[in-house]
Formats: structure tokens, sequence, C-alpha cells
């Protein structure tokens, strides 16, 4: 099919950003051509439209009224995200159709088949690349991350600027890899996989089969906040009651377990530890903002395929890389793990899962090795700035015109935390943070993961920040029910005692001013007493 077009003007906005013409008439970047006959693409459920894909192959420039090479056909087009609606460059999901309306698997843009895409729409991020990059590294990382494919689209003739087409998370061969669980498997072995859980904001219908559910202990001890899991594959509406009570179950035991005294020598035989770490480096390495606690993502497969609870595939980076004014967000010092001492009020926080992990030694030693690994080789910086450098290169004659449609450079767009005044100023600002986080990374890692820098084993607190500069805080490891009572001490390497408090008494989360700013920075021993025991440990001062 062929369209005689020059050229697509663009109509009047009716909101903050000043009306623009792009003359729309050649990309080296796919073309993607919606047209929804005159309906409004709502929230939901999905519309009947049209899309046509150009692309006429590496080094080739497309045009919008050429054939149309990658795909030609109906699609149900809906909004998506949350607060990614708010913006005026909407986001969208698709789902390929046949005549008869029903789901057609097909390979876009070099990509496995599947069904259902996204078109995810960067506008707060005006790099254009921080999902795109953050994918490309957790491919490095993990099994399976979502592959993406930069486009410029054309919604109803109207040119709606630079998008990236990204695969859906799936369960199939060619994505998340686990057995299908079918309706009839409700006994033995194939009831115990594979399942695709999220924990995320909760949905309409919680605590009922089919809907959400929550964790058995709250996110943090001491909070109030409560922690919901998603069915993600089957989902809601196909899930039977009695592969819902077992995946619940799985979890409450699993969330015990984690609770109790003895998680550090049970949980590897509960989680893919390695998934887990790998994830953990995707989340720190971008410092995401919503990383851990919101579009986290996990799987189960059936027992006789391991069956351990793996993490990821990670998803939402429009809020990382330093691009966040709030919670610390453009701070490349200090850990995302650590959202609930900064934030949190917020009303989704980090399960206590993460600092129960993190207070064992040997799982910080396994994610410090892991680290020199990615390190030495795909992360490093030569490799990932030059990843910036060749987007940005792809993307040198796209992105004008993305920003003559939605002229957003040199203005505040939530949540930026800078604001450059052309692209190459934007580009600038994330690799330089990139390259300030790395560092940052690899001393703070290589001193939680050495040996000569770990607490006991069996100490039921951690202290963080570590590096600490002025407030130290201690959490109780344990889901506790009542107040403890303890003491801290803190000495020099000459043993000197240069802090002491007595008699804490508190559960969840202690926050106390340290003073550091009277102590030289340097390495420090403390130690925790409480009752007839001590547990001790190394704390770095750093102002």
């Amino acid at each position: 099919m062929r369209r005689i077009a020059l050229f697509i003007v663009i109509g009047t906005l009716a909101t903050t950003f000043a009306t623009a013409q792009v003359n729309f008439t050649a990309s080296n970047l796919p073309i993607i051509i919606i047209q929804t006959n005159g309906q409004q693409i709502p929230d939901e459920p999905k519309i009947t439209a049209f899309m046509g894909v150009i692309d006429n192959g590496p080094g080739q420039i497309n045009h919008p009224a050429d054939a149309f090479t990658g795909y030609e056909g109906n699609i149900g087009i809906e909004l998506r995200g949350s607060s990614s609606q708010f913006y005026e460059k909407k986001p969208y999901t698709i789902e390929l159709r046949d005549a008869a309306g029903e789901d057609l698997a097909v390979p876009l843009l070099g990509m496995p088949a599947e069904s259902d895409w996204v078109l995810i729409a960067p506008l707060n991020d005006k790099t254009l690349m921080r999902d795109v990059l953050a994918h490309h590294l957790a491919r490095q990382a993990l099994a399976w991350s979502p592959r993406t494919r930069y486009c410029e689209v054309v919604l109803n003739n109207t040119y709606i600027g630079v998008y990236t087409l990204v695969e859906s998370i799936k369960r199939d061969e060619n994505r998340v890899n686990i057995k299908k669980l079918k309706p009839e498997d409700t006994t033995g072995d194939k009831l115990t996989g594979g399942y695709m859980l999220r924990i995320d904001k909760y949905g309409p219908s919680p605590g009922t089969v089919g809907g959400d559910w929550k964790l058995t202990h709250n996110a943090a001890p001491g909070s109030s906040q409560e922690t919901w899991i998603q069915y993600f594959t089957p989902k809601a509406d196909e899930i039977v009651a009695e592969q819902a009570a077992y995946i619940q179950n799985h979890f409450k035991e699993f969330d015990d377990m984690m609770a109790g005294p003895n998680f550090a020598a049970e949980y590897p035989n509960w989680i893919d530890v390695d998934s887990w770490i790998n994830y953990l480096l995707v989340e720190e390495v971008s410092k995401n903002t919503d990383g851990y606690r919101l579009s986290a993502y996990f799987y189960k497969d059936r027992d006789s395929h391991g069956g351990r609870i793996t993490m990821g595939p990670v998803w939402d980076f429009n809020i990382a890389f330093g691009i966040g004014d709030y919670c610390q967000g453009q701070d490349w010092t200090g850990w995302a793990k650590d959202f609930n001492a900064i934030c949190g009020g917020d009303a989704w926080i980090i399960h206590f899962w993460w600092d129960r992990l993190w207070s064992d030694p040997a799982f910080r030693q396994r994610m410090g090795d892991r680290w020199k690994e990615l390190r030495a080789d795909t992360w490093s910086n030569s490799q990932m700035l030059g990843t910036i450098d060749s987007i940005s290169t792809l993307l040198g004659q796209a992105q004008v015109r993305n920003f003559q449609r939605w002229p957003v450079l040199g203005q505040y767009v939530w949540p930026n935390s800078f604001v450059g005044s052309t692209y190459g100023q934007e580009v600038y600002f994330l690799k330089n943070w990139l390259t300030k986080r790395l560092e940052w990374l690899d001393n703070n890692i290589a001193s939680v993961s050495s040996n000569t820098l770990i607490p006991s084993q069996q100490s039921p607190f951690t202290l963080y920040p570590n590096p600490v500069r002025n407030y130290l805080l201690i959490r109780t490891n344990y889901p506790y029910t009542v107040n403890q009572n303890f003491d801290i001490r803190i000495f020099d390497l000459a043993g000197r005692l240069v802090f002491v408090r007595e008699n804490l008494i508190g559960k969840g989360v202690l926050s106390f001013d340290l003073g550091a700013e009277r102590l030289a920075d340097g390495l420090y021993t403390y130690k925790i007493s409480q009752y007839n025991k001590a547990w001790e440990g190394k704390l770095m001062i750093k102002r």
C-alpha cells in the first residue's frame, strides 16, 4: 500500500507547549503509521485501528510514502503507563490482530514474533535513551531483557515524534522461557510453575482469587506500608483457585523465611541468587528511583526446572540515571536500595527482602565479584559511554524533529533534575552523571563486599548508609514486635572510642546524628551490644 504524502503538519497543541510544524519526509529510523479512523485512544479497552511499518533495511532511508515492509494490518491500541499518561506525548500498548480480531504473532523490526508490543514515549527524558540504555545493560547481565528499536511515529496523519518500540514482557521461548501453566495444571509438579508475578501499586480487586494479594509481612519492620503482589502470567482473570492458593502459600513461606533468624542459610534454596544480584546491579547502576518497588517482575518455573524465585525482567527507567529531582535521585552517590531510609513515607517502599540479602556477607561478596566481572567487559566505561554516543548519533536528525514536535528542551518537565537547552547538553549530563556513578559504585561495592568490611553474619542489625556522612541508620533485621534495647560504640583504628550511644530502644529503623562532621574521613570499627551478645563490623565515615 502506498500513500501520497510529502510532509506531515502538526496540529494545534492544547497544552503548555507551543505549536510547531515538522517537515517529515524521510528518516534513517523505521516509520510507524497508525490510523484510528477518528477514534480517540482510551486508557482501556483497546480500540481497533490500522498500523503499517516502513523499514527498508539497515542503512536505508525510509519515507512516509514508502510501501509497508514490516507490517500492514489491524491492531488493538490503548494508552499505557501510570504517571506517564499525564505527559502530552502518550505511550501506547499495541496488540497485532488478524482479520477476525484474534491475536497475531508477527516479528517486528527484527525482534522475535509476538502479538503484544509497547511504544514508549520519552518526553521528560530528553536524551530519549534512558530506557533503551537500561535494557541494553540488562541484556548483558540478566537472562533476558526486552529488546528495543527506535522509530518515528505518525498518528492519524500527524507526526508525533521519536518513540521506542519495545517487546512486552511475555512468557515464551524467546523471552521469559518458563513452562506454560495451563488451567488444568492443578496438581503435582505442573502446579509448581511457571508463574510470573509483579510488585507494583495494587490493582482494583486486592485480596481475591484473580486479584492482587498482600504479603504476610509489611514492607519493612516497623513500617505501616504493605506489599502487594500482582498476577502477571497466568493473568488475574485466568489463574484458577488451586494455582492461586499454591503460589500465595509459596510466597508466604518465603516471606516468613526471609524474616526469620536463619534466612542466610536458607535463602539460596529459595531464590536464583545470581538473578537477584544482576537485577540489583542494573537498578543500582541506573539508580532507579522506582527500582525494586514498582514494576518489579519475578517468576518461578516448575520445581522440575529449578523452581527457584528468579528476579527480572527489569522495566521502566524513565526516572533513572540522575533524572529525578526527588528522593536523592539526582545524586550519583548512595544506594537505590536505601529508598526506604530516604523516602520512607512513600506509599510504596522496598520490601525488606533486599535489606535482608544485603545483610548477608556472602550475598555482598558474590555481588562484588559479579560487579568486577561486568566492569571488566560489557559494563566498562568505554562500552557504556560508547553506547550512549552511538545512540546519540543514530538519533541525530530524528531528535531534531522530535523536539520541534515536543519543544521541551530548556523547559522543566517533571521530574527533571537538570534542564539543558540543547540535546547535546542533555546527553553530556547523562554521560557525566554515569561516569561519576560508576566511580562511586566501584569504590563502594568494593568496600561492602570485601571480607574485611563485613559485619558478623549472625548480626540482627544493619548499619547504613556505609559510607556515612552525618546521620546513621540502624535497621533491626528481624520483624520484631516489641522494642529492642541495645548499645552502639564506634572506635577508630587505634581502638579509641569516638562515639557511644547507650540504651537505644526501638524497632524497625532508628536514625541518629553520628556527629561525623567532627570525625576525620576514614575507616572505623563498631560494636553493637544487646544483652550478653555483641556484633562487630566496619564503618566508613566520609564527609
